[in-house]
């Protein structure tokens, strides 16, 4: 019986071995994925390349993740760029070697996306800030702009056009971000209803395209690609460089935040506000769910305008929505400034007693939340698992949407911010990639939780029940910084545009190099085999 037995395992194992090696053989025949060679001849290759700046092969750990921290996807290689002729020459490279060598290409500047879209598994990652020039060239033209790599950091140009008394128009929440990684999703904050996001805002465009040709493009050269590379997720092209329109730039501003219960109040004032010519410069919005001492903690930033009513006023157990706008002046205009402010507050129904405002530098407004940052670091609550949702809503779905996720979806926000206020689309370019609900006012709610005591699979569920919330509400709602596991999904998400989008990754990236991580184009995505959750 045990000789039996024995010979009975031998003949299995022998099996199993036989399938492993027939599987490690067939592995090493050209066309199919090479296990034996451990990337060494694509490694010598890359190694081989005549560039400015170099290629690492180790030490990929910082590439392997992102800010939502969540995947981990080791690249076989960083590019670290001194020149767009380097980006060129790698591009080119990888699409020499053909599909063969499933080498892919991501696109890295600060490493803020949130589902592993900045990465590339066994890719090419591009670490895009090596790519940054100390010279941002500022023109004083009649419309003035500035000229910045795609490697730049938004408030590296803010500090410099202020030397200048200029300023970009519109903003992220969030400066620390690359020029190419906003523009190649939209760039929205509270300036949107005014300006439009900030692919609304760029006179000129520098792509090394998927065929690793280096384009310029704009309104009138190669609109079509200008248009595609705009919100396009970075399928059809890597922004090396960016001409970005300017205005103005004020010393300081007033910021207000005021408090509502009603939510369909706080809505309709937010509504009036971005309808105005003449109002405040920045409105956003977030909702408070059972926070205790919420007034209170103001006071740190922020002055009541009248303390003791102030200090009277309870928000546990409430569900609140924050009113947040804020207005542009000099210091010579204060007064005028003032009076404008009042009457722009006469117009709305808030509470009285939640009014609180303060006066900060125009610089310290915009980076408010690298304060914020730092705290968190010092905590050690930054590089934690981030698993934020963004949506766009219909405004004829808004009333519905609150009513249900603030209500009954979630029970509380001690995670992180919710953001959400409304934008004016008809402002808007909608030429570019960026996909939006069809009604002109729709508003940006932005779930923004951090996962720091292992409740990550709670918010996960507590997102997919939102989402499939506006599912079976037939709601028009769209994400924004989108994604999707299927084709399937990414053609919903497209609509009718998802024609067009696909000619043009066909047109200027061919084999789907480019930006694998969005997982929207079936022959660029690879096997990503650790999901850290």
């Amino acid at each position: 019986m045990r000789l039996t037995s024995s010979l009975r395992f031998h003949r299995q194992n022998n099996k199993t071995f036989l399938g492993i090696f027939m599987i490690l053989v067939l592995s090493c025949i050209p066309g199919r994925t090479n296990l034996c060679s451990n990337h060494s001849d694509t490694r010598s290759s890359l190694d081989s390349l005549d560039l400015e700046g170099y290629i690492t092969f180790d030490d990929v750990h910082n590439a392997s993740k992102d800010f939502g921290n969540r995947y981990q996807f080791p690249p076989l290689a960083i590019l670290h760029p001194k020149s767009v002729s380097d980006i060129s020459t790698v591009v080119r490279h990888i699409l020499h070697l053909g599909s063969t060598s499933n080498l892919t290409v991501a696109a890295r500047g600060h490493g803020h996306s949130l589902q592993g879209q900045a990465l590339a598994h066994q890719g090419v990652v591009i670490n895009m800030e090596s790519l940054q020039n100390p010279d941002i060239k500022i023109y004083r033209e009649k419309q003035p702009y500035v000229d910045v790599s795609g490697g730049e950091l938004w408030i590296n140009i803010l500090k410099e056009t202020l030397k200048h008394g200029l300023s970009p128009k519109s903003w992220t929440d969030y400066l620390h971000l690359t020029v190419g990684g906003t523009l190649s999703n939209a760039g929205i904050s509270g300036q949107a209803f005014k300006h439009g996001p900030q692919i609304n805002n760029v006179y000129q465009l520098e792509i090394v395209t998927g065929k690793g040709e280096v384009v310029t493009c704009s309104e009138k050269l190669n609109p079509e690609l200008f248009h595609s590379v705009l919100g396009g997720l970075g399928q059809f092209g890597i922004i090396t460089r960016a001409r970005i329109s300017l205005g103005p730039a004020p010393h300081m501003v007033k910021w207000i935040r005021v408090l509502y219960s009603n939510f369909s109040t706080f809505s309709s004032d937010q509504e009036h506000l971005i309808s105005k010519k003449k109002g405040f410069d920045y409105v956003e919005g977030f909702v408070s769910i059972n926070r205790t001492d919420l007034l209170n903690n103001w006071r740190s930033s922020f002055s009541p305008n009248d303390s003791t009513e102030a200090s009277q006023f309870k928000s546990d157990g409430k569900t609140l929505y924050c009113l947040e706008a804020v207005k542009y002046f000099n210091k010579e205009e204060a007064n005028s400034m003032n009076q404008e402010t009042e009457k722009l507050l006469s117009e709305l129904s808030y509470i009285p007693s939640t009014l609180f405002s303060s006066v900060v530098p125009y610089i310290e407004f915009l980076d408010r939340v690298h304060l914020g940052e730092i705290k968190l670091r010092a905590k050690g609550l930054w590089e934690v698992p981030h698993p934020w949702l963004n949506l766009l809503v219909p405004k004829s779905s808004i009333i519905e949407f609150a009513t249900e996720v603030f209500n009954n979806i979630l029970t509380s926000n001690n995670n992180g911010p919710i953001l959400i206020y409304p934008v004016n689309q008809s402002k808007w370019n909608k030429q570019t990639s960026l996909i939006t609900p069809s009604e002109d006012i729709f508003y940006l709610v932005a779930f923004l939780p951090s996962a720091v005591q292992n409740d990550l699979e709670h918010l996960l569920r507590q997102n997919q029940r939102v989402l499939n919330f506006c599912a079976e509400a037939n709601m028009d709602v769209k994400q924004y910084l989108p994604h999707y596991e299927t084709q399937r999904e990414w053609r919903s998400h497209f609509g009718n545009r998802w024609e067009t989008f696909a000619k043009m990754k066909h047109e200027y990236d061919p084999l789907a190099i480019l930006a694998p991580g969005h997982r929207i184009f079936q022959n660029a995505t690879q096997l990503y085999p650790i999901q850290l959750q």
